[in-house]
């Protein structure tokens, strides 16, 4: 059975956007034409559902921890990057039942929110079985961590039993970030990446302690350590920034997600354009905002034609997990044009993950949701109100 669906705008990302243009679908969720309203009319269809509003894909979240979702309201906001996971360490434990219910709750919200595919990060098996039953795509990246250069063996050996034991679902072994990940695990890490082909993910300059540890080893960082036990006598600061003081360690020939940069400068991105031919710079703007109430330099990237990809980061530091929503707050802080936040927030991170061929714009052949978005005009801008509904 075909069915046919119109609205005000439909916007396949992969070309311009039809003014009143038409969906045909089966019954699958499967594209099989996408037509302008004058050639709707030419073939005589008229059974077709209208909405005000503009159909757009499903959309891709590029960061997100499943996992921690039943911290929900329990972290403070404005902390900064180390009280943060200060707190996260304190009150991450709980009974298996409530963190899985807790997944369960925020899987479904994702997926009415007209998310189709996830990038997640793991650091326990708990998260398996919600995403083996779940409607949405999702990509495991088990976090490697350990700034103690003697434990990386042992360490890099307990992410590959975890990495197998997500299987069938797709999954990678990643650093955590810069300053929990010693140069003995980048190492191993590289290593494990390259046998596999697989994607990468770290969290990049989400705070300005990280910059200030690498460069001079001072900041609050020191204290983060202390409280974690940690004797890092060993490490020597490098002078430069993080990422230049990291990038070199990840391997080129893989694909990787940089996750908030929101302390990242314009001597980071040419530098990251001159290292690293791969990389994708996901932005997590409400995580950035509930943590250390700062936004990326966004006009910086804008100008590097980096590729950008949205993620949502976790319900630990954001109030949900809704990728409009994230649209949403850096349309209202850069007035950015719509078409340029729905490829941030479908194709590219689909191209990341290398599910294109599903997902992330609407084509003939694909099968990549469906989701009705609702705006006003101003300025001759359409900007998102917010609301939305999951069609396909």
């Amino acid at each position: 059975m075909i069915s046919y669906i119109s609205a005000s705008y439909v916007y396949p990302v992969s070309s311009a956007p039809l003014e009143e243009g038409v969906i045909a679908l089966d019954a699958n969720g499967l594209i099989l034409e996408i037509l302008t309203a004058a050639e709707a009319v030419s073939k005589g269809i008229t059974d077709i559902k209208f909405y005000e509003g503009i159909l757009v894909p499903g959309f891709v979240n590029t960061h997100c921890h499943l996992e921690l979702s039943h911290l929900k309201g329990k972290i403070d906001k404005h902390t900064g990057l180390p009280g943060f996971v200060e707190q996260v360490i304190r009150q991450r434990q709980a009974k298996d039942e409530e963190v899985v219910d807790a997944m369960e709750i925020a899987d479904r919200n994702m997926y009415a929110q007209g998310i189709v595919a996830v990038a997640d990060i793991s650091n326990q098996l708990i998260s398996k079985e919600v995403k083996e039953i779940s409607g949405i795509y999702y990509h495991t990246f088990i976090e490697a961590m350990g700034f103690n250069p003697g434990k990386a063996a042992d360490i890099i050996e307990a992410a590959k039993i975890m990495k197998k034991a997500f299987q069938p679902l797709n999954a990678s072994i990643v650093p955590h970030a810069p300053y929990s990940v010693s140069d003995n695990l980048f190492n191993e890490i590289r290593k494990e990446g390259e046998v596999h082909q697989d994607l990468i993910s770290i969290h990049n300059q989400e705070t300005p302690e990280e910059n200030e540890f690498f460069e001079y080893k001072s900041g609050s960082f020191l204290k983060l350590y202390e409280f974690l036990g940690l004797n890092i006598d060993f490490f020597k600061a490098t002078g430069r920034s993080s990422l230049q003081s990291y990038l070199p360690k990840l391997s080129p020939s893989l694909k990787t997600l940089l996750v908030h940069n929101t302390f990242s400068s314009s001597a980071d991105l040419d530098f990251a354009k001159a290292n690293h031919p791969a990389l994708y710079w996901c932005l997590c703007p409400n995580a950035n905002l509930y943590i250390e109430n700062k936004l990326p330099a966004l006009p910086l990237f804008l100008e590097a034609g980096v590729k950008i990809t949205l993620g949502t980061d976790s319900l630990a530091s954001n109030d949900q997990l809704s990728i409009v929503a994230e649209m949403r707050t850096l349309q209202q802080h850069f007035q950015l044009p719509l078409a340029q936040l729905l490829s941030w927030a479908t194709i590219n991170g689909a191209e990341f993950l290398g599910i294109e061929d599903r997902f992330g714009s609407l084509v003939p052949g694909k099968t990549p949701g469906i989701n009705l978005l609702e705006y006003v005009e101003k300025d001759g801008e359409m900007w998102i109100t917010g609301q939305i509904k999951r069609l396909a």
